[in-house]
């Protein structure tokens, strides 16, 4: 029987990805720090564990008991405007290590971990595992490059089956409301002004269940080493929040250039997915269209809008 372990099994994108891994026949243990857990809040059928992963021993215990054969990790400190610079971040490359550790002692099989496209060096633009070089620019981005290099070493002196999904920009269902697309759609349901930048960045947009079906399609692979988890087409930040006014008629209340956008933000930073595409056989199933309806006819339901 396949188990896997899943960490952050109620954040964003990690919520996403218990269906279609009980779908594909795992044993599903979900680790979450929340209490308590409301399971019919996420979909596909799971055994709850909720533990603080940066307490070693919990960590040890529960993965000696459950002995997962798969592990796939998210759990990381990800708050907008503080996980770029928190000290948390240094906290986490630590906790991963003994999560990843205590899993091979007990004869784990395959691990996924999930990286960010703030490893690369962002004055590229546009980004290739093979061809682009990683130079963090944030904390966070040093430390899942850390940790990805570590894990690497690690798999590779002890033959552990391993793969690092880097992640870019995600949107979608359960989104912080801080984030832009979020952020977006918040203000205009509340008929607020959405005030943003110029807009005319280039980023790199992913719906959070093509996100987490690609992580779990990675894990039942035998696929080795970095892999970016992106659309591979890049679009002008403006065009995302456009989009969404007019699915709202709310074009009135968009307020381009009211935000200074920082002098160091690069015009384009998007992905090469020909890994995805061809080693994996990935395409998105959404398109940035229905992505955002799908988002929006979310968010009328948790703002109690509908």
């Amino acid at each position: 029987m396949k188990k896997v372990l899943v960490t952050g099994a109620t954040g964003f994108i990690g919520r996403h990805t218990i269906a279609p891994l009980t779908a594909a026949g795992f044993e599903v243990h979900a680790v979450t720090s929340k209490v308590p857990v409301n399971s019919t809040d996420v979909d596909g059928k799971c055994c709850w564990h909720t533990m603080n992963l940066l307490e070693p021993t919990q960590v040890k215990n529960l993965v000696s008991t459950i002995k997962p054969t798969h592990l796939l990790h998210f759990a990381w400190y990800n708050i907008p405007g503080q996980c770029l610079v928190a000290e948390e971040n240094f906290l986490w490359v630590q906790a991963s290590l003994e999560l990843l550790r205590h899993f091979r002692e007990q004869g784990g099989e395959r691990v996924v971990m999930a990286g960010s496209a703030l490893e690369y060096d962002w004055n590229y633009g546009y980004c290739s595992e093979v061809l682009t070089p990683r130079n963090p620019h944030t904390t966070y981005g040093v430390c899942k490059n850390a940790l990805q290099e570590m894990l690497k070493a690690y798999a590779e002196i002890t033959n552990l089956s391993s793969a690092w999904g880097r992640v870019f920009n995600v949107y979608g269902p359960y989104d912080h409301p801080k984030r832009l697309v979020s952020s977006v759609i918040c203000s205009l349901l509340r008929g607020e002004p959405a005030l943003c930048s110029h807009g005319n960045q280039l980023r790199d947009y992913l719906y959070v269940e093509d996100v987490a079906n690609a992580f779990v399609a990675l894990l039942e692979s035998n696929v080795a080493d970095d892999m970016n988890i992106a659309s591979g087409k890049p679009v002008a930040v403006k065009e995302i929040v456009l989009k969404i006014a007019e699915k709202l008629g709310k074009l009135d209340l968009v307020k381009l250039g009211t935000i200074l956008a920082s002098a160091d933000e690069p015009p384009l930073f998007a992905a090469n997915i020909s890994r995805l595409s061809t080693e994996m056989g990935l395409l998105p199933k959404y398109d940035l269209d229905n992505g955002l309806e799908e988002t929006i006819v979310w968010w009328k339901k948790e703002l109690h809008l509908c």
